[in-house]
């Protein structure tokens, strides 16, 4: 704090009292003028020097502000999400800080936009730019709802997906844009299938084989103009894995599920493969990376696997935040 700043802040008292002259009053009706902006003290561009030491920072920003934003579905139609934004830039020497707000300002300024990759991009040279710094980061993470059907029994049900839409744009401007979904499945564990069937077959012993439920996150990375909805990355953990958990269940669902379960049995490194599989033979997709923990019914502890593509300068399979992936 500055010594001006201080002789200010303690002008109000006089020998350790109260100046009688200031009231305690909040002004509703107070209205500020360009003149009395001008007087207001902007500690982030004060001329005192950096606290610590006077390096660069590589992401300073704001995290969980929130907001209803749009986005359109695999139809077209278009949907309103509340949203938690998180939005960074880095902060070169020499400079104290940033002005938080202008990150939220820049952003509200395409509230009313149909969000995408495509607008991360825009939105992202627009607060750099604002800011002055040369690399920024967003993140968009919301909730997305798809209708799902029953197995057997024709009723619906709404299942809900974390995702996230995540931009990056360097000093020279090149954007790189990402999705990242969460996608919640059953895991039967083909060693466990196995030897319950042994020890019926063997001892006429009734056995039961574990399952659990398991997550998979995906990180995806499209080529330069390409689309891929949401939908899209949906249908290839379904085609992957098959045996995502249900939302709406009568006896005939139940009894369906059993036998999907025995029909895809997997261990967590199966589930990597069979998801690699799909995104590799996808186009659209540039480059990838799974994430996935079976959460064990056996064990005291979780089995997980990684798996990238493989791109140079792309995904290098080193996610370790596995305690985000229990469901």
């Amino acid at each position: 704090m500055t010594t001006d700043l201080k002789n200010r802040l303690y002008l109000h008292k006089v020998d350790g009292e109260k100046d009688s002259t200031l009231r305690q009053v909040y002004e509703r009706d107070f209205r500020v003028s360009p003149e009395y902006r001008e007087t207001l003290p902007d500690m982030q561009n004060a001329s005192e020097a950096l606290q610590g030491a006077n390096v660069a920072i590589q992401q300073v920003g704001v995290s969980n502000f929130k907001l209803p934003l749009k986005y359109r579905n695999q139809t077209g139609d278009t949907i309103t999400l509340e949203t938690s934004v998180a939005g960074s830039v880095s902060l070169k020497p020499d400079i104290k800080g940033i002005n938080m707000s202008r990150i939220v300002r820049s952003f509200y300024d395409y509230q009313d936009d149909v969000f995408s990759l495509e607008t991360l991009g825009r939105i992202l040279r627009s607060y750099k730019e604002d800011v002055g710094s040369t690399d920024a980061q967003l993140r968009l993470s919301f909730s997305y709802p798809l209708l799902q059907k029953s197995l057997r029994s024709e009723l619906f049900g709404w299942q809900y997906y974390d995702v996230v839409f995540e931009g990056r744009i360097d000093a020279d401007n090149r954007v790189r844009s990402f999705i990242h979904f969460d996608f919640i499945y059953s895991s039967a564990c083909p060693c466990s299938a196995e030897l319950a069937e042994h020890a019926r077959e063997v001892r006429g012993i009734y056995s039961i084989p574990h399952s659990q439920r398991s997550k998979a996150r995906v990180f995806v990375e499209l080529q330069p103009g390409a689309e891929l909805t949401i939908e899209d990355v949906h249908m290839h953990c379904v085609n992957a894995l098959q045996t995502e958990t249900q939302v709406m269940v009568k006896r005939e669902d139940e009894q369906a599920f059993a036998e999907m379960n025995g029909a895809a049995i997997k261990f967590v490194e199966d589930a990597a493969r069979l998801i690699y599989k799909q995104l590799n033979e996808d186009a659209r997709i540039r480059d990838f990376e799974v994430a996935c923990a079976h959460l064990e019914s056996l064990h005291s502890h979780d089995a997980v696997s990684v798996i990238a593509k493989g791109v140079p300068g792309g995904f290098r399979a080193d996610f370790s935040d596995f305690k985000s992936l229990i469901c």
